[in-house]
């Protein structure tokens, strides 16, 4: 996973493998998993969240985004959440397009919330809906 996760990702920074060895254990957290991708998400005391989602360059645009969302809902609402939400790079236009069409609507917006690696900053759209 973290192998796929770092070319996803710049911004927020890549998780190493040992974030993803600790999030597994974390009887919240649960992981969908496609060849070319995957999806984790978080669901405790009545909400879920998208903790990350990697789609390889290879895969995008083809639908592997959308479904792992889907099955996200699905388990989300299977573990008790009635609201989902989740955070995007302001910058990920993509991401945000995705969310928007499985019914996300932004709620927030972190200013400075993600620092690159040259110290730029970007900001985090906070984004939720019902599960």
């Amino acid at each position: 996973m973290a192998a796929l996760h770092a070319t996803c990702f710049t911004t927020p920074r890549p998780w190493v493998a040992a974030e993803f060895a600790a999030i597994v254990l974390d009887p919240f957290c649960f992981t969908l998993i496609e060849s070319d991708g995957f999806l984790i998400g978080r669901a405790v005391a009545g909400e879920a969240e998208i903790l990350t989602l990697a789609v390889g360059p290879s895969a995008r645009r083809r639908g592997l985004g959308a479904r792992l969302v889907r099955e996200f809902l699905t388990e989300a609402q299977n573990r008790g959440a009635a609201q989902v939400f989740l955070e995007v790079a302001a910058t990920n236009q993509a991401a945000i397009s995705l969310y928007l069409q499985a019914g996300f609507a932004q709620v927030g917006l972190r200013r400075g919330y993600y620092t690159q690696a040259d110290g730029a900053t970007d900001d985090a759209v906070v984004m939720s809906r019902a599960a």
